[in-house]
């Protein structure tokens, strides 16, 4: 398997944790009859300060995912894996950061290293969506 379909599985992996780690917190109040299973938000800030971040953490990877995954196909379909190979995993890596640094603080200092996580894989992205849009004109 190639380093950016491997990233993409890993991407995809993470989102699906967050989500059934969402899925065990709200079964286990819903199971011990402190909520009902109707009585959640989606923001996930009324069970707890945690269960908010990681909501929003989940809602991040759902939101970055079929951008990340969009580039990986195009790359890989279009013989052009060389261009996202190299750092597909970095863009995971630092997808992974943001995520652990969502779900641990949200003081200051996290959310500027979290916004930091978030730079790197912007910067990835783009520069891949820039070299396959350039591979496409030539």
């Amino acid at each position: 398997m190639s380093p950016s379909l491997l990233a993409a599985l890993l991407y995809a992996a993470l989102t699906l944790l967050l989500l059934m780690t969402i899925a065990a917190l709200r079964a286990t109040l819903v199971i011990t009859r402190q909520r009902t299973a109707d009585a959640f938000t989606p923001a996930g800030d009324d069970v707890s300060p945690f269960s908010g971040r990681l909501c929003r953490a989940h809602a991040n990877c759902c939101e970055n995912l079929p951008v990340f995954g969009v580039l990986v196909v195009t790359a890989a379909l279009s013989g052009h894996a060389d261009i996202t190979d190299p750092t597909a995993l970095w863009v995971v890596a630092a997808r992974v950061g943001q995520t652990v640094t969502h779900l641990g603080s949200g003081r200051r200092r996290a959310i500027r290293l979290r916004f930091l996580f978030m730079l790197v894989q912007i910067a990835l992205l783009t520069t891949w969506a820039a070299r396959l849009l350039w591979g496409a004109m030539q």
